[in-house]
């Protein structure tokens, strides 16, 4: 049965519990989205349940992160193994967090058709990072499902399921944007370790990918803000923070209400400071600089 809406299609990826099955399923409805067979985002008059936690198979063990194996540093078979799959894993929950934002926020919050299209986008790149890393997992002689993994990722989707500022700054802004930080330092490992293969995969595509991501979340962040303070403000927010000669876009006021937000909210909703060193080249790419991040880098001492 073909979904009428993007919300409704994006329910039936969240209550799919086979990963690579979500996978295909996102592709087909961000294709049919994005070619506009769908579409309509959603349904004025109907509001639709999200699930709390999307459907999962029980064939990964799951087991609190402070008791994750360690992954190694890519210089055994075993190593490489474990940090693919770790990799695919987080994939296959970002591949769930794309299609909730839209599901859960975009009527709520009455966002402008750009998100919808933003995290569609978004949606379909992670199903394909999971099926490319499974694949490559497979090619190393292991299966996704073959090690323990953590739902570390869900947790904070759970803490931030009301506040969609919070859901921004946390998973695009700080988990994502920590995936920016450590993915040079993964892709340096495996070459060194002999593994070309998947040190292409990540340089080539789940890298330069992972930036866009990240970038839609500071994005949006920077919209609700400036909407909340001026509606006039809705066309202009939209711009990209920074004009293809740096020069920023919008006011230093401004700039600073939106700065002064994230703060606000990454010290309410994240435990303890961001860990350096940061990938500022990558960070810049996605739209925003040191003013975000190195504040929060330090305990915030106390009144």
């Amino acid at each position: 049965m073909e979904s009428k809406t993007l919300v409704e299609a994006a329910l039936r990826v969240l209550n799919t519990p086979d990963p690579f099955e979500k996978a295909r399923l996102g592709d087909s409805v961000a294709c049919r989205w994005l070619d506009g067979t769908i579409t309509q985002p959603y349904n004025p008059s109907l509001d639709l349940p999200v699930p709390d936690r999307p459907a999962r198979l029980t064939n990964v063990k799951l087991v609190s992160p402070s008791l994750m194996p360690k992954l190694g540093k890519a210089g055994s078979l075993q190593s490489r193994q474990a940090i693919v799959h770790s990799l695919a894993h987080t994939e296959s929950w970002a591949i769930d967090l794309s299609w909730d934002i839209v599901a859960r926020f975009g009527k709520q919050e009455a966002m402008p058709r750009e998100f919808f299209t933003d995290f569609v986008k978004v949606a379909q790149d992670e199903g394909r990072h999971f099926t490319l890393l499974a694949a490559r997992l497979e090619e190393l002689g292991s299966s996704y499902g073959a090690l323990p993994a953590h739902n570390g990722l869900w947790d904070s989707a759970i803490a931030t399921s009301k506040d969609l500022l919070a859901r921004l700054a946390i998973e695009h802004c700080v988990h994502e944007a920590r995936g920016l930080d450590v993915l040079p330092t993964i892709i340096s490992r495996f070459r060194n370790g002999g593994d070309n293969e998947t040190a292409k995969l990540l340089e080539t595509v789940v890298y330069p990918e992972e930036i866009t991501h990240c970038a839609a979340g500071v994005r949006w962040f920077r919209y609700l803000c400036l909407r909340s303070r001026d509606p006039a403000l809705l066309r202009d927010s939209l711009a990209p923070p920074e004009s293809e000669a740096g020069e920023n876009v919008c006011t230093i006021e401004e700039n600073e209400v939106v700065i002064r937000k994230f703060h606000a909210i990454v010290r309410t909703h994240f435990r303890g400071p961001l860990k350096p060193p940061f990938n500022e080249v990558a960070r810049k790419a996605a739209g925003f600089g040191p003013q975000w991040y190195e504040p929060l880098a330090t305990k915030e001492s106390a009144p």
